[in-house]
């Protein structure tokens, strides 16, 4: 008895040694690493790495930039069964728990010391939060001992609510997903509160190994590990019998989601993100920015429709150029696996039965399911060729025929800008099988031939009044080609820049009714070896005419007449007025003709001024930067046009303590308040040249600008040597806009190719969209312009009873004087509005 009485004795010495040192050593751990542990406190203000995210004026979403895709929620806008689903996968006693659950400790330790291999592993959800948040991924006892310390920190410092949600928004998730509401997106391209259980135990089931169990990267394994949650559900009696039994049964419906942009303006988009990299640097793709341009998203809709129809219906005029390749030799790689799916594609693209399939056709799919579909052009591959009709293979895996009457019978082949082939006779004249085509679906549900344009082409507008960009256009397909033409690309502008030139010329002493002469001109130039001998587009001379009839017929000899009486100084210093940097215009009487380049953005820029009747102001696309709480941190203060301000122009606002972007608010509630846009014109000379402007719409070389039936619309055509370019820019319901449409390699157009048949309809299909409803604008009359009835060939006053006789407008001090004929009659102020309607319009 003795013997045991002292084995007891020292078996419970040493138990109690062993409790004491493990104490110590839990302790000593503890007074080690806890002051290293960051405070819990901070979780409360984490700030995630939320990306860039570009608005358009009405909140549509049109840019995301950003390493990490994330959408905060807070716990009201979790689903409960997506909870359910986390608790079941991850930490079913959740609730029970102060931040460490023993058992699933010492579960996992005991699979450790049995197994020698990682088993179920013994993490909490609030374990998982103090990893994600603060601490590494090493495998080390001291980096899961201060887990352990951290979540009891966390457990008594935060509610249930508040760990959760932290949980719910900063794992990662696969796919550059981090939180559960970026993974819905991208996975199912919903939000997570649209989806289904099925697709709820799914992403419950990706945090275990978002490599292994991605349900793009390999759904069969996350289809095991959905179900498995499911079953848990079953048992922790979330979710009955039948409601598993349904869910279990769901096929995988994940494949890959871009983010969801709402509207397509990629290249304002773009424009905001290096604005911002500008202002804040890296951190403007990580610290939850939302950029709200000036963009309206029904606009720029309306702007990418008509550029993508311009440039179809110019490649059209010149011909089919043939297939983009031809697929009929390409070996059979790739055939259909047992579930009818491409081998080595993510997602089903094919939902044919895998017995339907052509083999050779299964190949084809995957060649025109990689390419991309700009402008609604889609891949087709040619299956077969009847005498009038051929048969087409779409990427998702139909097959449509088009017929002779839907376009093939007028697709002559293209030979160059100037010539197209025969019409074809039959179908097999255009298309052969395997050749890789694109077809354009019709608005009665038909498809027609087509192919991806060549020719490149844009359009930007502005409020005349203040300078906000409504909707830009940077090319045909910004995936294809990411290169701005409204902000990168100078072109020579022809005779679209005119009008900048005759301004000049009003304000230094010529009138509407001065006579040039259209006739040939020789100028020698030291720089040239021969003498340059500038022509007008129709390579005909008209004589001595008027100057509004010369801009409305858009003559080249009477602009360079014109350029080299008045001077080319002269002009140049004038020009600056709308903003053209002067250092760079030629100074040479090639300036006539628009011969240096410009962007469209500085053109429509400079016709601004001639639309809001005088007044410079800076084009802008910015309206406003919010942060991460919503707080506005930049608001635009664009001077404005103030046609009644009768004040001195205030200084602009500037943010400081004392000057919050709430005290702007307040100041900024009319036009009025808003900095004053400078006159740079006098608004006789803008008066003027908007009269001449509307003449080119109604009798000049925009005259299918009428269709739009309106008596507001003015502006001018612009096409250059070649041509190579073609421009229009124009106005109407303080709308501005600029079309341009060329080659980016300077390739020519076409001998038959203008402003008025190239860029024209363009701006005629876009403003159609943004003049509906607006009001016509009827420019008021200023002071000290008279209307006189003058000889239309000569220019002077018109004789008494003269039949061909026409009013014209004048400044008050330039009109013919009553010397110069008899009896003639110069009309009062308010006569003339009704005169010009009448005899000019």
């Amino acid at each position: 008895m003795a013997y045991i009485s002292n084995l007891a004795r020292i078996g419970l010495w040493l138990l109690l040694s062993g409790i004491t040192g493990t104490l110590l050593v839990l302790a000593s751990a503890y007074l080690y690493l806890s002051p290293k542990l960051p405070p819990v406190d901070s979780l409360r203000d984490i700030q995630l790495q939320i990306p860039l995210r570009v608005y358009t004026s009405d909140g549509e979403l049109i840019g995301e930039f950003g390493e990490k895709r994330r959408t905060p929620l807070n716990y009201q806008q979790i689903p409960r069964p997506f909870i359910n689903a986390i608790l079941a996968a991850e930490d079913d006693g959740f609730y029970e728990h102060n931040g460490v659950a023993i058992p699933s400790l010492l579960r996992a330790v005991s699979e450790l010391i049995l197994t020698g291999e990682k088993g179920s592993g013994g993490s909490t959800i609030t374990m998982q939060v103090a990893r994600n948040y603060f601490l590494s991924f090493d495998r080390v006892f001291s980096r899961k001992f201060n887990e352990i310390l951290l979540s009891l920190q966390i457990e008594r410092e935060l509610s249930k609510q508040q760990i959760l949600e932290l949980y719910v928004n900063k794992i990662f998730l696969g796919n550059r997903a981090y939180g559960f509401e970026a993974a819905a997106q991208v996975y199912y391209g919903k939000s997570l509160a649209e989806l289904e259980l099925a697709q709820w135990a799914m992403l419950a089931g990706v945090p275990k190994a978002p490599s292994k169990y991605n349900p793009l990267a390999n759904p069969e394994r996350a289809t095991i590990r959905r179900n498995w949650i499911l079953g848990r559900m079953n048992k922790l009696d979330f979710i009955d019998d039948a409601t598993y039994q349904q869910a279990v049964e769901q096929p995988v419906s994940a494949r890959r989601h871009g983010s969801k942009l709402t509207a397509n303006a990629p290249f304002v988009a773009e424009m905001a993100r290096k604005d911002m990299l500008r202002r804040y640097g890296r951190a403007a793709y990580t610290e939850g920015y939302k950029v709200y341009t000036t963009l309206d998203s029904t606009l720029q809709q309306r702007a990418y429709r008509a550029v993508i129809d311009g440039l179809i219906a110019y490649d059209r005029r010149h011909g089919y150029r043939g297939p983009e390749q031809n697929l009929s030799d390409v070996a059979n790689i790739n055939t259909p696996d047992l579930e009818g799916n491409v081998e080595g594609d993510e997602e089903d693209t094919n939902e044919q039965p895998v017995d339907t399939i052509n083999p050779q056709h299964a190949s084809w799919l995957k060649t025109i399911s990689a390419l991309s579909e700009p402008g609604e052009l889609m891949p087709a591959v040619v299956t077969a060729v009847q005498q009038q009709s051929f048969n087409a293979l779409l990427a998702d895996g139909s097959e449509v025929q088009i017929g002779w009457e839907q376009g093939l019978q007028n697709q002559r082949s293209f030979i160059t800008v100037n010539q197209r082939g025969p019409k074809p006779k039959t179908a097999s004249d255009i298309v052969a099988e395997g050749d890789v085509v694109r077809l354009q679906q019709q608005a009665d549900a038909s498809w027609r031939l087509s192919q991806l344009p060549a020719a490149q082409a844009s359009l930007v507008s502005l409020n005349a009044d203040n300078g906000a960009i409504i909707s830009l256009v940077g090319g045909f397909n910004y995936r294809r080609s990411n290169y701005n033409r409204i902000t990168q690309a100078t072109r020579q502008p022809g005779s679209s820049f005119k009008p900048f030139i005759y301004s000049a010329a009003l304000a230094n002493g010529y009138t509407p009714a001065s006579i040039i002469n259209d006739s040939p001109i020789s100028i020698d130039d030291e720089k040239l070896e021969t003498s340059w001998r500038p022509t007008n587009a129709d390579q005909k001379f008209d004589g001595p005419m008027r100057l509004r009839k010369a801009l409305y017929r858009s003559r080249n000899l009477v602009s360079i007449r014109l350029l080299r009486d008045m001077g080319i100084g002269e002009a140049i210093d004038y020009v600056q007025k709308f903003g053209f940097d002067t250092k760079k215009l030629p100074k040479d009487l090639s300036l006539a003709l628009g011969s240096h380049s410009l962007t469209p953005l500085q053109i429509v820029s400079g016709y601004a001024v001639l639309a809001n009747g005088g007044y410079r102001v800076e084009p802008y696309f910015i309206q406003r930067i919010e942060d991460i709480n919503g707080e506005t941190v930049f608001l635009a203060l664009p001077t404005t046009v103030c046609r009644d301000c009768e004040r001195a122009e205030p200084a602009t606002p500037e943010l400081s303590e004392a000057n919050t972007l709430e005290d702007i608010f307040e100041q900024v509630d009319t036009v009025a308040e808003l900095p004053a846009a400078e006159r740079v014109l006098d608004e006789r000379i803008a008066f003027l040249m908007d009269d001449m402007l509307k003449d080119v719409v109604v009798r000049g070389t925009a005259r299918k600008a009428r269709s739009l039936g309106r008596s507001d619309l003015a502006g001018k055509t612009g096409t250059t040597n070649g041509p190579t370019d073609a421009w229009f820019s124009g106005y109407g319901g303080g709308i501005v806009t600029t079309t341009w449409l060329g080659f980016d390699n300077n390739s020519l157009l076409g001998s038959r190719e203008y402003g008025g048949s190239a860029a024209l309809p363009i701006w005629i299909d876009y403003m159609k969209s943004a003049l509906a409803g607006v009001p016509e604008t009827r420019r008021e009359q200023p002071k000290g312009i008279v209307s006189v009835k003058i000889d239309p060939d000569t220019g002077q006053l018109a004789k008494p009873g003269q039949r061909n006789a026409i009013f014209e407008i004048f400044q008050n001090e330039l009109a013919p004087s009553e010397a110069a004929g008899t009896d003639a009659v110069i009309a009062s102020d308010t006569d003339i509005e009704e005169e010009l309607e009448e005899n000019i319009f």
